[in-house]
């Protein structure tokens, strides 16, 4: 995926990022980092919101200051140094996530960053690797690994002048050092090449893909990353992966791509037998799989509702038994899900959503009240849940469930929207016409075209 600007973001996100801001400003770093983390959470490709959170992570460390906290944070950070390398086997940006969550209380562990810098790296982001390995070279500056690494990645940016400081530099300290010496030629070869060879360079890595040693291992990468592979490249890989997969039969890399890519194919049965064989290995208990086991399973539920005639006879029929038997597997594997990770809020969240949409109001708010304490599900979990207790006319426990959502609520998107047009429709419920009508007349003061607000507010004037 491509890195995005600040000016690329979805417009919910971008008072987020606003909020996260003028909090990092009055020295609120908690309140910034979670902010810019929720902003990640829905486009990590955004490289600025990622270096304000560096800069929120960075200066709550240096506040809090000491030994023995910076002591604490290292220790603290080592299993979950073995969960995102654990998880870069199977999704960059899961990994990305996770090492997150260790920068957040120790924004200098190197082993976190290098583990970032790979990830980004696989995920196409390269500006967040290099954001990574500087912090490494602060910390380490004479670790050979992370500077060639870093040197590469500026000349595949176009910073050719900073990548060759740090090649001819890292020379002096190792000088019998061979491929150190190639390395460092070939670079000042293409910084000779004057500014269009700069441009190009920049725009696209395929200058620089000629100083390493496998042209065709380069290429194979470029195509892997492409985010909409054509059929061809998707077979040449499935090919090259089981090829592959006869050597290294235990990689789980492997098997997760093939996965991805059969389901590309729209194979889903055969994805699911990769993904059955990763859950069949020590490294099979993880929730993400089980999330994408179930995707691939929806996958094949709406790909069968696609292909129905929609002028058979029996087209509504066909229709209504397969979105029953869809919402009974969400279901009954949400449940499992649940069960085998049952601290994991996300998937409460999910299956109080589930439990709503088929009627089991019950069920529902009981998933939906633990899903609360999810800071990134919190306000959509209060919204349902005020849905919910509104389905058993439970519209007084509604109405305050809205109103403390939209306390904590910033901006005015159309999650915010939803809230104050649901809250409305409960007030109208409960034969409260003028609180209502406050509530649909703040949507129609900034978007009139919202759901029937118009309809509503003019015929609330009229009536006058």
């Amino acid at each position: 995926m491509a890195e995005k600007t600040l000016n690329q973001l979805p417009p919910d996100l971008k008072p987020l990022f606003r909020k996260g801001s003028e909090a990092l400003q009055r020295d609120n770093f908690d309140y910034a980092i979670a902010l810019f983390s929720q902003v990640l959470e829905r486009e990590p490709a955004c490289y600025e919101c990622r270096a304000a959170l560096r800069n929120a992570q960075l200066a709550k460390a240096g506040k809090a200051g000491g030994f023995f906290k910076k002591a604490f944070n290292l220790a603290g950070s080592s299993p979950m140094l073995a969960k995102a390398k654990l998880a870069a086997q199977r999704s960059p940006l899961e990994a990305i996530a996770v090492v997150e969550q260790i920068l957040n209380s120790d924004p200098h562990n190197s082993a976190a960053h290098k583990i970032l810098a790979d990830a980004a790296l696989a995920a196409d982001l390269p500006q967040t690797a290099v954001m990574s390995l500087e912090a490494v070279l602060k910390n380490a500056p004479g670790d050979k690994h992370a500077t060639v690494q870093l040197a590469e990645l500026l000349a595949q940016t176009g910073n050719l002048k900073r990548a060759e400081h740090l090649l001819v530099a890292l020379c002096r300290a190792h000088p019998g050092d061979g491929e150190l010496a190639e390395t460092l030629k070939n670079l000042t070869a293409l910084k000779t090449m004057g500014e269009g060879g700069y441009e190009n360079l920049g725009a696209d890595a395929g200058s620089f893909r000629d100083i390493l040693k496998n042209k065709d291992q380069s290429l194979s990468l470029e195509q892997e990353q492409r985010l909409h592979k054509t059929e061809d490249v998707t077979a040449r890989l499935i090919q090259e992966y089981e090829a592959r997969l006869q050597t290294e039969p235990g990689s789980i890399k492997l098997l997760r791509s093939l996965a991805e890519l059969y389901t590309e194919k729209k194979e889903f049965d055969r994805a699911l037998e990769y993904y059955q064989h990763i859950k069949n290995s020590d490294s099979g208990s993880d929730a993400s799989l089980d999330r994408a086991m179930a995707e691939t399973h929806v996958r094949k539920f709406n790909y069968q509702m696609e292909h129905l005639d929609p002028s058979a006879p029996d087209y509504a029929e066909k229709t209504a038994e397969i979105e029953a038997a869809k919402l009974a597997y969400q279901l009954d594997e949400c449940k499992k899900r649940a069960e085998n990770f049952p601290t994991d809020l996300a998937i409460r969240f999910e299956l109080g959503q589930l439990y709503f949409k088929a009627g089991k109001i019950g069920e529902a708010i009981q998933e939906l009240q633990k899903a609360q304490n999810n800071p990134h599900k919190r306000i959509a979990a209060m919204s349902l849940l005020a849905q919910s207790f509104a389905r058993r006319n439970m519209n007084d426990l509604a109405a305050r469930t809205l109103q403390n959502a939209l306390k904590e609520k910033t901006g005015f998107d159309d999650e915010k929207k939803e809230l104050i047009y649901t809250l409305g429709s409960v007030f109208e419920k409960m034969a409260k016409k003028e609180e209502a009508i406050e509530q649909f007349k703040l949507i129609y003061e900034m978007d009139i075209g919202y759901k029937d607000v118009a309809a509503k507010v003019d015929a609330y004037y009229a009536g006058q």
